[in-house]
């Protein structure tokens, strides 16, 4: 198997619309999440989200591409272009069908179909624009990526819910492994602050309802905590084959070193309460590291802010580290991004390989009124300084989809 590292990083995110500006904020522990801007939220039981804000696609797409192209695939794009050139990649260079995309997407474009279907009711069926399927469909942030880089090789898109990124990166970690490409632009993306999807997660009851307070919304693993914050964003990163970044002399995060990736097999929403599906994935992660528990340095949490998600997480950690999960710093950086959903696990991917390159523990804010059922270290509101060798990051999705990922410092 080939050796994988992490050469570049991009990220348009409630916190920040690059990673240097999104790293600097989580640091502080500064908040992304507001009342909600983009529509007249007032009808709704939860009135807040974590929007991007003053994001530019001009900077990264021409005007006819912004025409027909919807909001997730423009933040991938974004996301895609800032990696490749922080990763210093000359793609006029490569071979073509040598670098691949895959990136996670959880819903696509419902701003869109809303907007059609309105339409279409007013106006009639030859009003539906003729883009419009091509817009929504998941898979075209991925294809839209390709197009802009040039990019031939593998191209796929993870739907796994709130998992798609991390399986976006896992999968693209796999095929630099076997050698099927050098380099892989890998992640997830989500646009889904919209009436019918803060309408529908109103209803499933999973939204915070504290509208008069929306930075401290979001409360990860704290007891006080009523439900996760709906946000959008993008985060893509390069994977590329040692040898590959070794010969160009590219700078290098960190290396990505073990994937693992179980189903709970119980519910559509709720996770399954021995929290055995998402112990058995970082287990298996750790196991294709080389890593045991007591080598592990973090764990970023997939981290919610729910009643049911915290706890039992809290309990496979637990489960998989034994006597050192009460050792193993963790972190829920949703506590400041919102839930980005099928972006957040390429968002924490990259957070996690910044945590090894920079020594530093990002927070968990909010965290003020602790749970007896969640009594780990969650870094509480405020950064720490820290050797990190290796890093551990969840991703649990609707559906029963766990996916975790594991990077290390890179030693050549």
């Amino acid at each position: 198997m080939k050796r994988v590292v992490v050469t570049g990083v991009g990220a348009v995110t409630p916190v920040g619309n690059d990673v240097p500006t999104m790293w600097a904020n989580l640091v502080k522990g500064v908040s992304g999440i507001d009342r909600i801007t983009s529509f007249d939220a007032s009808l709704f039981a939860s009135q807040i989200a974590a929007e991007i804000k003053g994001f530019d696609p001009a900077a990264y797409l021409g005007p006819k591409e912004i025409r027909r192209t919807e909001r997730f695939v423009q933040l991938a794009v974004a996301s895609a272009k800032q990696a490749v050139a922080d990763a210093g990649l000359a793609l006029e260079k490569e071979n073509p069908f040598r670098v691949g995309v895959l990136v996670g997407s959880g819903m696509g474009s419902l701003h869109l179909i809303e907007e059609q279907h309105s339409l279409f009711l007013s106006k009639g069926p030859d009003k539906i624009s003729p883009f419009m399927i091509p817009m929504i469909i998941v898979n075209m942030a991925a294809g839209q990526v390709a197009i802009s880089l040039g990019a031939k090789g593998p191209n796929s898109c993870p739907a796994t819910a709130c998992a798609s990124g991390a399986h976006g990166v896992g999968e693209a970690f796999r095929i630099v492994q076997r050698g099927d490409a050098e380099v892989m632009i890998a992640g997830g993306t989500e646009s889904c602050v919209t009436k019918m999807a803060v309408g529908g997660f109103c209803a499933l009851m999973a939204l915070s309802r504290r509208n008069d307070a929306p930075a401290k919304a979001s409360r990860p693993f704290d007891k006080e905590r009523d439900g996760f914050v709906i946000g959008e964003g993008a985060g893509l990163m390069v994977l590329e084959e040692l040898e590959h970044a070794t010969r160009r002399g590219a700078r290098i995060y960190a290396e990505m070193a073990g994937y693992g990736r179980t189903a709970d097999a119980y519910h559509m929403t709720a996770p399954d309460p021995d929290g055995a599906g998402a112990a058995e994935a970082m287990r298996l992660a750790l196991e294709d590291a080389r890593l045991n528990p007591e080598q592990l340095s973090y764990i970023n949490a997939h981290g919610t802010s729910t009643e049911l998600n915290d706890k039992i997480e809290t309990r496979a950690i637990k489960q998989t580290c034994g006597a050192s999960a009460k050792r193993i710093p963790v972190s829920s950086t949703k506590s400041m991004t919102g839930h980005m959903i099928g972006a957040a696990g390429g968002v924490e991917a990259i957070i996690s390989c910044l945590a090894i390159h920079h020594s530093t523990l990002p927070p968990t804010i909010n965290y003020e009124h602790p749970d007896p059922e969640c009594d780990l270290d969650y870094v509480p509101n405020q950064a720490r300084q820290a050797r990190v060798d290796s890093a551990l990051s969840n991703s649990l999705g609707f559906g029963g989809h766990n996916a975790t990922l594991v990077f290390k410092k890179f030693r050549g």
